[in-house]
């Protein structure tokens, strides 16, 4: 191997990683923006972490509500999987970084949320193709709303000793 390819290799490896690159912490966040880093990272720990999800959803917007939430949850993550334009990065459900590419998602569904269609598609042309970014523009939206509904319920409801209730992470979980 040449020392050309091993530096193209390493340049690869750097590109590929750098969406995990710590720009934050979670707990700076507000309540929508941590719920879908939250989301996201539950949604990619598997299935009993989906299982919790589809829990909290319900409790929190009912039955209804929480599998409308749960849906555009599932088709975004799979839009994501199938048209991004590199794989998003994530940090350890616990962990209290904030990633780049989590950081970019964070701002994604919160802009489609609040209505600002236009920065939410700007932001989704960074993270799918761009014939891709309106079809997810609109499930963030319907995300971003569920997460304001759910954010509401909690600042009514919150439980102080439980970090999943109050959409935070755990603030001194720091895993690097």
């Amino acid at each position: 191997m040449t020392s050309e390819n091993l530096s193209g290799s390493a340049a690869e490896t750097r590109a590929r990683n750098r969406g995990g690159v710590a720009v934050g912490h979670v707990g700076d966040l507000d309540p929508v923006e941590a719920g879908a880093v939250l989301y996201l990272r539950l949604w990619n720990s598997g299935p009993d972490a989906q299982a919790r999800v589809w829990n909290e959803f319900a409790r929190t917007l009912g039955a209804v509500q929480g599998r409308q939430a749960l849906k555009a949850l599932e088709n975004i993550m799979r839009l994501c999987a199938h048209h991004a334009r590199r794989p998003i990065v994530r940090h350890d459900l616990k962990c209290a970084c904030l990633g780049a590419d989590e950081a970019c998602f964070a701002n994604f569904i919160a802009a489609a949320g609040r209505g600002d269609r236009e920065d939410a598609m700007l932001i989704a042309t960074l993270i799918v193709r761009a014939d891709m970014a309106p079809s997810l523009t609109g499930l963030a939206e319907s995300l971003g709303l569920a997460l304001m509904r759910i954010a509401a319920f909690e600042g009514l409801t919150a439980e102080p000793d439980d970090p999943f209730h109050s959409m935070e992470m755990a603030a001194g979980a720091r895993i690097h």
